[in-house]
Order: C-alpha cells, then sequence, then structure tokens
C-alpha cells in the first residue's frame, strides 16, 4: 500500500509540474497569436529579413527531431479546433481541463491495475481521462461544421440574388450575415467586419477558410478570389456552385444508406463482447475474475481490447466513403 501512495505521489507532483510549464507555454503562444491578429486585421506586411548565414537550426541531424516537432504546431491546431468549434474556450483552458480529467483516471489505475502491471495501468486510464475533453471539443466542432455544409447552399443562392439585384459584393457578404442563422451566419458576419476593418480580401477569405476549413468553402473562396483577378459574372457562378453542393449531399446521402448496414455491422461487434463480460460479471462475478488477476489473463483481455479497436477501425474505413 505504501508503494502505491508514492506512485500516486509522483505522479501527481510530475503532473502538476507539466501543467505549470505547459501553462506558461501557452501564454506566450497567445500573445503571439494575439499580435498576429492585430497584425492580419491592419494588413501590416511583416519584415521580411534575409541572412546569407547557414542556419544551423535546418542542418544537421540533431535537429530533425527539433523540425518534426515544430511541424506538428499543436498549439495552432488545437487552438484552431477550438475556435472551429465555437465553444468561447482557449488552448489553455483545454489542456488544464485534460490535465485535471487525468487525475481521476491516474486513480483508477492505483485503485484497479487490471492491465500488465501498476504504471501501465495508471497510464492508460489517465490518457483515457485526459481524451474526454478533447473528443468533446472534437464533437462539437463536428457538428458545427455539419451545420454550416449545410447551410453552404442558401448562402450562395442568397448572394448570386443579391449580386444580380445590384448590390456589392461585400455588401450581400453582410446581408448573407445579418440574414442567415449562426454558425455560417456568424462567420459572414466576421467576414464583413474584416473586410470593413481594412483586412484585404485575400487575407479575409484565407480566415474564412482557416475557421472553416471546408471543401465547398475552398471552393467558394476560390471562385471569388479568381473572378476578382480574371472576371466573369460572379453570380452565375455561385448558382452553379450552389448546385453542385446540392448534388453532393444527394449522393453522400445515398451513399450513407447503402453504407448503413456496415455501419451498423461494425457497432454491434464492438459493443456486443462488451455487453457480454458486462453481463457474465453481474450474473457469475467470479468468472472472469480469475482471467484479471492472473499475468496471461491480463494479455488476453489487453489483445482482445485491442483487436476490437483495430477492427472498429478497419470496419470504418471500409464503410466511409468519402464524397
Amino acid at each position: 500500500m505504501t508503494l502505491v501512495i508514492i506512485v500516486f505521489i509522483c505522479l501527481f507532483v510530475l503532473t502538476v509540474v507539466c501543467i505549470h510549464l505547459g501553462t506558461r507555454y501557452l501564454e506566450t503562444q497567445r500573445r503571439k497569436r494575439i499580435a498576429g491578429m492585430l497584425q492580419v486585421v491592419t494588413a501590416a506586411s511583416a519584415v521580411v529579413t534575409t541572412s546569407l548565414l547557414k542556419d544551423d537550426q535546418n542542418s544537421g541531424g540533431g535537429s530533425s527531431f527539433g523540425r518534426f516537432v515544430k511541424s506538428l504546431d499543436v498549439v495552432r491546431k488545437t487552438d484552431d479546433m477550438i475556435q472551429q468549434a465555437a465553444l468561447g474556450w482557449s488552448t489553455t483552458r483545454l489542456f488544464r481541463t485534460m490535465a485535471i480529467m487525468a487525475m481521476p483516471g491516474l486513480l483508477l489505475g492505483v485503485l484497479f491495475p487490471v492491465l500488465l502491471n501498476l504504471p501501465l495501468s495508471c497510464l492508460v486510464f489517465g490518457a483515457a481521462g485526459a481524451s474526454l475533453p478533447y473528443f468533446y471539443v472534437r464533437r462539437l466542432r463536428d457538428k458545427r461544421m455539419a451545420r454550416l455544409e449545410a447551410q453552404l447552399p442558401d448562402a450562395m443562392d442568397f448572394l448570386s440574388r443579391s449580386m444580380r439585384a445590384g448590390h456589392a459584393f461585400v455588401i450581400s457578404i453582410g446581408m448573407v450575415g445579418e440574414d442567415l442563422p449562426d454558425p455560417l451566419g456568424q462567420e459572414f458576419r466576421t467576414l464583413f467586419n474584416e473586410q470593413n476593418l481594412g483586412a484585404s480580401l485575400n487575407s479575409a477569405f484565407a480566415n474564412l477558410t482557416r475557421r472553416a476549413p471546408l471543401l465547398d468553402m475552398r471552393f467558394f473562396s476560390s471562385a471569388v478570389l479568381l473572378q476578382r483577378q480574371t472576371g466573369g459574372n460572379l453570380s452565375e457562378i455561385l448558382g452553379g456552385l450552389s448546385e453542385v453542393i446540392r448534388e453532393r449531399f444527394r449522393l453522400r446521402g445515398h451513399v450513407k444508406a447503402v453504407s448503413a448496414h456496415g455501419r451498423m455491422t461494425a457497432g454491434i461487434l464492438t459493443v456486443l463482447p462488451v455487453l457480454t463480460a458486462g453481463a457474465l460479471l453481474i450474473v457469475a462475478p467470479g468468472y472472469l475474475q480469475g482471467m484479471f488477476s492472473d499475468s496471461d489473463g491480463k494479455k488476453l483481455v489487453m489483445a482482445a481490447v485491442a483487436a476490437q479497436i483495430i477492427g472498429n477501425f478497419i470496419i470504418r474505413k471500409i464503410v466511409r466513403i468519402k464524397v
């Protein structure tokens, strides 16, 4: 029991230290992002400096890991995901919530070391608890992106009719933001406000596609920017784009109906072993307890869980058809 308490205290101290260091790092990144946002709004161009000296950070084998970590850009991607979910959180708050949710998982791993050993149980349960806030934000983000994509055809038709009536494109953007409900109305209001604050059209649409990274939104941005450079009837282009988006929705619905049997099979095959094990624990509690207490039994349980996860992933890859 003394060893368990010592392990738990060490993990708790390590988690607190990581939270403190991560908070300071994220605060520094937040200040840099705010400065970058102000620079975009004022349409100020960054000063580019060129050095003739060799950059040590881009040469040598020892810096490959640093370049790999920098390419991940976890903070920016996490901040974009929170912004796309319209949750109102900061990246620091998300990481703090993940660290807090990891503590019950660590305690659960200490109390119930059902895996191979105590550190592995603490690591798995702690990671599972820490991932819950991330998947919550990811779920909100996916639902908001789906609603935003469903509103795009109406927005394209609105813009097309408004420009045929004689309104300017920027004025039509403001009208869409005022008339359409959120979340698309909010995005168009932000686009209109950035234009009024003096940001260039390229910067405003780049921010729009970053806040709403959808294929149809990129089509819309490309059509507008190309029309500004080469000319053409933008109202007819947007009308045709609206028809293309609606056809994609019809095709996606048809594919979803065809693949419904496969998705249902994946769900049943994933849930059935868990329900069977739970029923056995309720009906015959001593039937599976020996497996959890034996080292070989623990390996079999971990192999079964890993096989379930891999099988579910493979089935989802088969039945998920991108349109």
